[in-house]
């Protein structure tokens, strides 16, 4: 089973060509790439074209959900996978994501890699290196083979896959929310809106993460607020949306797909502060 690998970057290109490398040594099958460039002033358009990698350009640097949905334009797999520059895939983590797709047979699903990072920022902490020179490619091989962690329930986090017809259903990733704050949930939650109930981080695709390089060294990168976009968008925060519907924010097991919240006090409570933030929001555009 081939996918269709999308991957924005942004002057980042020493974590890119690890990626790149992630991907030649440990996939089973020879993936479609597709990078979007974002300038591209150290060297990246010239490996791209020297890997012949496919890749999509803009002179400036254009947000991370324009650049993803200029790149999935030339998907031509079934399943499009939206990932990071400065991830490292797990060997034969295609192997396992075919085999879990197999076994939902429904296109309606989100799934993604299990993050393990040494800064807080995955699923587990698990340091193996903070950059591309210093990364141990053996000690995080060695601990894939032998961590047991179960498939966690209520995942929005990258690298994530779904069938390319749920892509262009919901139209990709929201322009409003670049550069990119926000962006995750709300791609999931207009996935949730068009019956996916599927959201599962698959435990034995794991991906080690160096985290949020691009913005930590683009210091130029003005953050948008995408928690108020997302509050004005959907009358509710992110972290609502994952607490009371995916029900993934305390790491909970994956034990199927989700249903409807029920509404209890303290989602209700819950609730209706997100409203009065909402209110406030709107009269103080």
């Amino acid at each position: 089973m081939k996918f269709s690998l999308i991957i924005p970057t942004y002057n980042n290109l020493q974590y890119l060509k690890n990626f790149i490398h992630s991907i030649n040594i440990n996939s089973h099958y020879k993936h479609q790439i597709i990078i979007h460039v974002n300038e591209g002033t150290d060297g990246t358009l010239e490996y791209l074209k020297k890997e012949n990698i496919k890749f999509t350009y803009s002179e400036k640097n254009i947000g991370l959900c324009d650049a993803v949905n200029a790149a999935s334009l030339g998907a031509t797999e079934n399943y499009i996978m939206y990932t990071h520059d400065d991830m490292f895939f797990c060997n034969n983590w295609d192997i396992e994501l075919e085999k879990d797709i197999n076994n939902l047979n429904t296109k309606y699903f989100y799934i993604s890699g299990m993050n393990i990072s040494n800064s807080g920022g995955g699923y587990i902490d698990y340091d193996c290196g903070d950059n591309p020179t210093n990364f141990d490619e053996k000690k995080f091989n060695q601990f894939c083979l032998n961590d047991n962690t179960d498939d966690l329930q209520g995942t929005h986090w990258a690298p994530h896959i779904v069938h390319k017809d749920l892509w262009k259903l919901v139209g990709g990733f929201s322009p409003e929310f670049n550069p990119g704050d926000g962006s995750d949930p709300d791609f999931c939650l207009k996935l949730w809106n068009s019956n996916v109930r599927i959201f599962k981080a698959l435990s034995k695709f794991k991906v080690y993460h160096f985290g949020s390089v691009t913005i930590r060294k683009n210091k130029s990168i003005i953050k948008n607020n995408g928690t108020k976009k997302f509050i004005l968008k959907w009358g509710f925060s992110p972290r609502f949306f994952r607490k009371y519907y995916l029900k993934g924010e305390n790491h909970n097991v994956y034990n199927g797909p989700l249903t409807k919240p029920s509404y209890s006090i303290q989602m209700l409570l819950s609730l209706i502060i997100n409203k009065l933030k909402f209110l406030y929001y709107k009269v103080t555009l």
